[in-house]
């Protein structure tokens, strides 16, 4: 038998990984030992890895500027239409490897670095992540921004530059505790300072009336500098930019007013002013209304829309239209994308510059701000709606306070013209809920501000449609979209699980990397003997991968064999992390009633964060890792199961655990989970699905075949009659055995037996407010998983189940996604065009156009 490959030899053989070419390996070795030297000011005696890991960085990022410069050229010359995905998170992980698969260059740089004696795998893993997010919706920007330049289009994300990312997840004795993530300490490499642009950002003051209208005066400035990092399209030589806002004082910060003496403590105070691009709120649909982050969703927007306006001037102003006219063409020009309500005030924002600062009438503002928004919601959960108190918002933006009351009162006014006498719609509507504190529903603002909004999966549009927004759907039905979400296959497939996209472009070429509805022509391949093998090596390369580094990282020993059962989410009651906890405790009890009786071995992986200040999902974690001591050191359980939480899960976590899972764990509550991403990563990687008709789930059912995903328990329909009827979880304990047998353990402190009563809370919750219905799922849950143990005890047929949802999983590519947005929502067409690259002179006629001189080109 031939001896097995190493790694560095499977990456050789991966053709989608770039072709290696003799000059370009030279080339390459050259650029790194340049910036080893010039760069890094090192030789390789003194050189660490990380040093060699900035080293190639750099030497991958001057690949990428010459397409970058020229990709903003190409715009500025066209002036295409621009789209501008505004968002308070973009959680982008690492760039190093991206990058390579992007431009071509992966199989290249991995021999260069071979033959300059190091370990590229081990440079990559270096890279910190670049974690300015929280979980899903900000992973969603971060694959938007991919596909956007992978389809050509002018599009640019913006944010915030935090210097603290989400937190660092330590587990110590059990519980969760959080360390800062300082991901710049050693610098970013990705990133380029734009001080040239920087620009005023105003809050507080007062709004004066003047002769020439109203005046917002006496603000405090804080100034915002762009970083740009750049974002490339697959094999395209597009570079599109992601340009992300830090806070700096202005240099006369509270040197210009009456402290006269304290000079020290006046530049001391600057950190007040730059705290507000500090660090990244660390909740995950949860609301929490804090001054700090409204003031940063204010920075964010207030800086990005002088951006955008200054664009649409420039690419203007060689026309003849008056400054009245020219803003006519605005929404022709511009399309705006709110990643759910955190960039709302970017609505009264642009209302205010071109009312206040341009002098457009209120009408015609308005018309154009409508055309201009499209708002996308994310979730249905109300804790996690924006609802800013109406002092707040009048004491750090009082301009914009005036504004949105101007939009509420004609909003109204066409509601009750509509609605004559209905007194209860136009509370319902409003953008101001009175009773109480007086609070902004921003959710309302997004929908009267934009021309479309949009759900992130069907199930979750129809009940956007239907139940939370249905005033506003029954005024305005054509408004109402639904884009299900989807995941890039770049990052998702080849970079993560090249072993099995080299397998699948064998068989279909490799076109499927940009297309891929292409994976439908798989389904020839289920009954191939050859190809289910295969199949079924690479994940078993992947399972033995993953355990030695669980080995390394955590020293737990674990057997490759096992089913590898992953639920890895952010910790939350409604994603029901502790109904998989009640099925451990179930496997527990029936090896240990019955330690003889054949058990289908399990690793059951538990990943992710929980928000710092939610108590309850803490408990969960503390909970599960109790669990998991006691489960790991029986004698009697042996190797039959294992129990691990997984440390600090984030993007380049999910990378190496994903392609290795064998069960994927989607079991939230029906009519709670918006979409779900992570579900998608797992179908394409190879993993089957145990999961409840909730969010993308359904339409993952639809495209596969619901025979081929493990689905169980309550539809949406059974949990509105279990809330008519009245859930008493009382029942089922009283029902089910092994339920009561479970909790019981919880409750007597056989899992914590130092404290008896450390999950009082815990099962107290699940008893008596419990809004997500763990108990009434457990008993469907339970006998669905003995299901996926029967399958996975007969390889083949699991392997053809897991081709089947490989080959149905086309639909959820990110690609098609934006490309639904660009022509449902934006008004743009995808492009085909492969801009030259740098090495290539531009098309003559280009070049002989004399208004067209590099220096006019604004980034």
């Amino acid at each position: 038998m031939s001896r097995p490959l190493t790694d560095q030899e499977k990456r050789k053989q991966i053709s989608i990984r770039g072709i290696v070419g003799v000059e370009n390996v030279a080339e390459l070795k050259k650029g790194f030992n340049r910036h080893l030297h010039f760069t890094l000011v090192k030789d390789r005696n003194v050189a660490t890895p990380r040093d060699y890991y900035f080293a190639l960085a750099h030497t991958v990022r001057d690949h990428l500027v010459g397409r970058w410069i020229r990709t903003q050229q190409y715009y500025y010359e066209k002036d295409p239409k621009r789209v501008y995905y505004l968002s308070l998170e973009f959680y982008m992980g690492r760039t190093l490897q991206n990058t390579m698969i992007n431009l071509g260059l992966q199989n290249a740089c991995d021999e260069a670095i071979y033959q300059l004696g190091l370990d590229i795998e081990e440079l990559e893993d270096i890279e910190e992540d670049a974690g300015l997010g929280n979980g899903g919706l900000g992973r969603l920007a971060a694959c938007f921004l991919d596909s956007m330049a992978t389809l050509g289009l002018a599009a640019y994300g913006y944010g915030i530059r935090y210097e603290y990312g989400i937190f660092n997840q330590k587990i110590r004795d059990g519980w969760q505790v959080e360390e800062a993530d300082d991901w710049l300490r050693h610098g970013n490499p990705w990133e380029k300072a734009r001080p040239e642009y920087m620009l005023p950002v105003h809050f507080y003051g007062r709004v004066e009336h003047t002769k020439s209208g109203l005046k917002w005066v006496d603000t405090q400035v804080v100034l915002a500098l762009p970083y740009d990092t750049p974002v490339p399209g697959y094999m395209n030589n597009t570079v599109n930019t992601m340009r992300l806002w830090s806070a700096r004082a202005p240099n006369d910060f509270n040197l210009r007013d009456f402290n006269v003496g304290d000079y020290i403590q006046a530049v001391l105070d600057r950190n007040l002013a730059e705290n507000i691009s500090r660090v990244l709120y660390p909740n995950d649909n949860f609301f929490e209304g804090k001054e700090l982050r409204l003031k940063q969703e204010y920075f964010v927007v207030a800086a990005t829309l002088q951006d955008v306006i200054r664009r649409f001037k420039a690419s203007k102003f060689g026309s003849t239209e008056s400054i009245r006219t020219i803003f006519e063409s605005f929404p022709d020009q511009v399309a705006i994308q709110l990643n759910d309500t955190h960039p709302a005030l970017a609505i009264p924002e642009l209302m205010r510059v071109f009312v206040d600062i341009e002098k457009l009438p209120w009408t015609k503002a308005w018309d154009i701000t409508k055309r201009t928004f499209a708002y996308t919601n994310h979730t249905v959960l109300p804790e996690a709606l924006e609802r800013w108190p109406v002092d707040l918002v009048e004491k750090l933006l009082p301009r914009h306070l005036q504004i949105i009351y101007e939009i509420n009162q004609r909003h109204l006014d066409v509601i009750a013209a509509l609605f004559p006498n209905d007194i209860d719609r136009l509370r319902r509507m409003s953008l101001i809920e009175e009773g109480g504190v007086k609070r902004i529903n921003m959710a309302h603002l997004c929908i009267i501000g934009s021309h479309a909004v949009n759900g992130v999966a069907k199930i979750h549009s129809d009940i956007v449609k239907t139940q939370v927004f249905k005033d506003f759907a029954e005024l305005e039905p054509e408004k109402f979209q639904n884009k299900t979400n989807g995941i890039t296959p770049r990052r998702w497939l080849l970079l993560c699980n090249p072993g099995l996209a080299e397998l699948i472009a064998e068989k279909i070429g490799e076109d499927y990397v940009k297309d891929l509805s292409q994976l439908i022509k798989l389904h020839k391949f289920v009954n191939d003997d050859i190809f289910i093998r295969e199949v079924s090596k690479v994940k078993q390369e992947n399972k033995v991968k993953f355990a030695q580094y669980l080995e390394k990282e955590y020293k737990v020993k674990i057997n490759p064999s096992s089913m590898f059962d992953v639920h890895v989410k952010r910790i939350h009651e409604y994603k029901r992390q502790l109904m998989n906890c009640l099925h451990i405790i179930t496997m527990y009890n029936r090896i240990k009633r019955n330690p003889m009786k054949p058990f289908v071995p399990r690793t059951v992986i538990i990943g992710g964060k929980a928000a710092p200040g939610y108590h309850m999902a803490k408990m969960i974690i503390r909970l599960i890792t109790a669990v998991g001591h006691v489960v790991n050191n029986d004698p009697v359980v042996g190797n039959k199961l294992k129990v691990i939480f997984l440390e600090n899960y984030r993007v380049s976590l999910a990378e190496k655990v994903i392609p290795a899972t064998d069960l994927s764990e989607q079991i939230s509550t029906a009519g709670t989970e918006a979409s779900g991403t992570g579900n998608m990563k797992f179908m394409l990687n190879g993993a089957l699905t145990i999961g409840t008709m909730d969010g993308a789930n359904v339409e993952m059912a639809e495209e596969a075949g619901e025979e081929n995903l493990f689905i169980f328990g309550m539809r949406i329909q059974d949990v509105e009659e279990l809330d008519k009827k009245g859930y008493n979880a009382q029942e089922y304990y009283d029902k089910l055995p092994e339920l009561k047998q479970a909790i019981d353990q919880i409750k007597s402190g056989f899992f914590s037996p130092k404290q008896p009563d450390l999950f009082n809370e815990v099962t107290n919750m699940l008893f008596h407010h419990d809004r997500f219905k763990v108990f009434a799922d457990y008993e469907a849950y339970v006998k669905c998983q003995d299901k996926v143990s029967q399958l996975y005890m007969n390889a083949k047929e699991w392997t053809k189940m897991v081709i089947r949802n490989i080959a149905a999983s086309g639909k959820f590519s990110s690609d098609r996604t934006i490309k639904e947005y660009a022509r449902d929502i934006w008004n743009v067409e995808p492009s085909d065009i492969k801009i030259p690259p740098p090495n290539e002179p531009r098309d003559v006629a280009d070049d002989k156009n004399p208004n067209c001189t590099t220096q006019q080109v604004k980034l």
